[in-house]
């Protein structure tokens, strides 16, 4: 496969990470919502089971895709990704989701630099701004156009979840080179488990169909990580970072179409802001090809 289909594939599994996360995070809503539902710890420890009882299914089935290389790393990704969903989940808890959701969405921005600091990643100015276009759209999505932010617990809660979000961005990216993205997921749902278990403690809701919701949240949860592991094995992290600001703009279609929320003018100029933002920064956020050295004149005979 040539570099540029390449690209293109990755491309399109993010696309399909962000509707997974989008719907991830309604599903996940909508739960904690329900009176005597799931808290964010035990939606945190079903999203780990099911992830993990899937992966060992696809082991069974397929023995050689479980190939654990860079094991320091794989537990590191784990470790972060733990601490991620449950930072994340907790602040859901106590600020508006718009809130929440602009402060983790600014992840993509701390991995973009912190990719410079630990590859060498160089993006382009055009990848940047496309970038910086893309995270205003998610404002104006989120946020309706202006940032209601305090400094309280949720806020700081949303903002350490980004932190260890770029932690991880940064270490799949590392770990592409010697691990696939099924062995990375596997080691995401161990390592993370023993983070969300004490946070999990409390009494768990009844009901077949609150569990029937609870799988299809993990399972989207699992192709979410599944489909952005593998995208970034072709991407740089910074063109990743831009096309994942498309996860707000899914989850805000999803919550109108599955949770009745209102959809607003802000809203939409959100979503055209961002998709141009991705626009950009694909079509001109690549660094072109060098161009090759002219090739010496001839040499003239008898000279």
């Amino acid at each position: 496969m040539t570099a540029a289909r390449a690209k293109g594939r990755a491309r399109l599994l993010l696309l399909g990470s962000a509707a997974s996360f989008g719907l991830m995070a309604v599903l996940a809503r909508l739960l904690s919502r329900t009176p005597g539902g799931f808290s964010a710890g035990q939606l945190t420890v079903v999203r780990f089971v099911v992830g993990a009882a899937v992966s060992l299914a696809a082991f069974r089935l397929r023995p050689g895709l479980h190939a654990p290389r860079n094991r320091r790393l794989l537990w590191s990704r784990g470790l972060s990704g733990g601490i991620v969903v449950v930072l994340y989940f907790l602040a859901l808890q106590r600020i508006p989701a718009g809130e929440a959701g602009m402060l983790y969405n600014l992840f993509p921005v701390f991995a973009t630099g912190m990719s410079a600091l630990a590859f060498g990643e160089r993006p382009t100015v055009h990848l940047l701004l496309a970038l910086l276009v893309a995270t205003g759209g998610v404002v104006l999505v989120l946020g309706g156009g202006t940032l209601h932010l305090s400094l309280g617990p949720g806020e700081a809660l949303a903002a350490g979840a980004a932190v260890f979000a770029a932690v991880s961005a940064v270490t799949i990216r590392a770990m592409r080179a010697t691990d696939n993205a099924a062995t990375i997921f596997f080691y995401f749902c161990v390592g993370g488990l023993p983070v969300a278990l004490p946070f999990a403690l409390g009494p768990w809701p009844g009901g077949a169909g609150a569990w029937a919701v609870a799988a299809v949240m993990a399972l989207a949860a699992f192709a979410a990580q599944l489909l952005m592991a593998e995208a970034y094995g072709a991407l740089a992290v910074s063109e990743a970072a831009v096309w994942l600001q498309l996860t707000p703009l899914a989850q805000y279609l999803l919550a109108a179409l599955l949770l009745a929320e209102p959809l607003t003018a802000a809203g939409m100029a959100g979503i055209v802001v961002g998709i141009a933002g991705v626009a950009y920064g694909t079509v001109l956020g690549q660094r072109r090809p060098a161009l090759a050295a002219p090739a010496p004149p001839p040499a003239v005979p008898g000279a």
